[in-house]
């Protein structure tokens, strides 16, 4: 029985790392010819990535899969803008990936006992590495981290811009509205992604959309049940093939978040939810990058307070303005918070740092989960059945509230069109009614988009199992891959 190795590539953030750990997981236990290698890019700006990074290599791992830390790329200047230093961090680390695949052709020429490399799995983010591909002779795939609604968004407009001439700029606080192949609505052009409205990024952007045509096979964590338009209109002969493999999500057996100094404070979370009834519960939490300034922060304690439900908030610290890091936990929440805000709610409400945010989805005291929707906060959802309120904060989370509020009906907005730069720096304050008026409305009224959100949790979990449609998927792409080996 030959043996067949895939490398897969993914960019240096905590769930694109995540995503694509867990794929290298299912292709192990799918066939036992398979062996995978996950080559991890350094450096990264949040530190909890890479201590999650570090855990990761170190960790037990199925029997042939392996990760590997690439060396750090140190002529990444401090001043690099976010919107190019993704590109910069690729270009740096092309010599590291050459030398691994030189590396492992070397050991099978000269080991029986060796696997073939077969091909890479790339990031989305991370296709300017096809390069290192195609000069060995390697086939390479594509993973998406978004959902195939946003693909095939991504793909309609790089055609726009290279076939139509369309200066995508121009859409920002434009009002015209988009007809895009992978929504049945249109699509207000202002809640297109920042990136577009930027000359620099929006060339990266478009570089990134022009490679995936070049892809053997494109991977999306996604479902069909979930997003089926969607992946309908890809499968339309231009694009390569489609291979929804989701929802990848972390479980709430797996281990717990990165960001814990410890057990006690995830077990004092966890012991208080289980003192709450179900479905009682608003959590809100905001990833890894969201985090609010004072006065937004009071507006939001303000409807909690004035709701009158139980709340669960994971408050964060913003970086200092005109920095790019992650934000930090309070030492205190006293200095941000309204005075005796903690006093006054203390019997219905808890406020937390950092979040492990399967776990408390997971868990059946959660009734209402505001999220800036993130594309692994969607699934994260979707996968444990909680209706979500909608407060977009950057990158295609504007695009991915309006797929969940106006396409599927699975969330309710609070601001759907809120933006603010990666720093927070320009942040617009929503005020305190419109925020409690959402989240009530999902806890008092919500009856029929709680009932939607169960019955994809139930989809969710069997098309993963042997028979669902991401199964099959996944067992197309292992095919795939073993029978057009270079």
């Amino acid at each position: 029985m030959e043996k067949v190795e895939v490398v897969l590539i993914p960019i240096p953030a905590m769930g694109h790392i995540v995503a694509i750990a867990e794929i290298a997981k299912l292709l192990v236990q799918r066939d036992d010819r398979l062996y995978t290698t996950v080559l991890v890019m350094h450096p990264t700006l949040d530190p909890s990535t890479t201590k999650y990074n570090e855990s990761l290599a170190a960790s037990t791992l199925p029997d042939r899969m392996r990760v590997i830390n690439l060396p750090r790329v140190e002529s990444i200047p401090s001043d690099t803008k976010p919107g190019t230093w993704l590109s910069s961090l690729v270009e740096g680390q092309k010599p590291h990936v050459k030398e691994y695949v030189s590396k492992t052709r070397t050991q099978f020429e000269l080991s029986l006992d060796a696997p073939r490399l077969a091909g890479f799995i790339f990031d989305s983010f991370a296709t300017g590495l096809k390069e290192v591909a195609n000069e060995f002779g390697f086939p390479w795939y594509a993973f998406s981290a978004s959902g195939a609604a946003f693909l095939g968004c991504e793909l309609h407009l790089q055609a726009l811009h290279d076939e139509q001439g369309v200066d995508l700029t121009e859409f920002k606080s434009s009002d015209v509205e988009l007809k895009i192949p992978s929504l049945a609505n249109p699509l207000p052009a202002k809640l297109l992604p920042s990136v577009l409205f930027q000359k620099d990024s929006l060339a990266n952007f478009l570089e990134q959309a022009r490679a995936l045509a070049e892809a053997r096979g494109i991977l999306v964590n996604t479902f069909f049940e979930f997003e089926s338009s969607a992946v309908n209109s890809l499968s339309n002969g231009k694009t390569p093939p489609l291979y929804p493999v989701g929802p990848i999500v972390k479980h709430e057996t797996d281990c717990h978040d990165v960001g814990w100094d410890g057990s006690k404070k995830h077990r004092d979370i966890m012991e208080w939810l289980d003192d709450q009834p179900p479905s009682s519960v608003m959590f809100l939490c905001f990833g890894s990058h969201g985090s609010f300034r004072e006065k937004q922060v009071k507006e939001i304690a303000c409807a909690l307070e004035n709701s009158g439900h139980r709340f669960l908030w994971s408050l964060r610290k913003p970086p200092p303005r005109g920095k790019w890091e992650p934000p930090s936990d309070y030492a205190n929440f006293q200095e941000i918070l309204p005075k005796e805000f903690l006093n006054r709610t203390a019997k219905i409400g808890k406020v937390i740092g950092w979040a492990p945010q399967v776990d408390i989805l997971a868990h059946q005291a959660i009734g209402m989960f505001a999220s800036h929707c993130g594309w692994n906060s969607i699934l994260e959802s979707i996968r444990f059945g909680v209706p979500i309120v909608a407060w977009p904060l950057y990158a295609e989370q504007q695009f991915n509230a309006f797929l969940m509020v106006v396409e599927l009906g699975l969330a309710v907005e609070i601001k759907m069109d809120y933006r603010r730069d990666f720093h927070g720096d320009n942040e617009i304050i929503v005020g305190a009614d419109g925020i409690m008026k959402a989240m009530k409305h999902v806890m008092e009224q919500g009856k029929e988009i709680r009932k939607k959100a169960k019955e994809m949790s139930r989809i969710s979990e069997k098309t993963l199992m042997a028979g669902g449609s991401s199964y099959s998927s996944l067992g197309r792409l292992v095919d795939e891959i073993i029978d057009n080996q270079p």
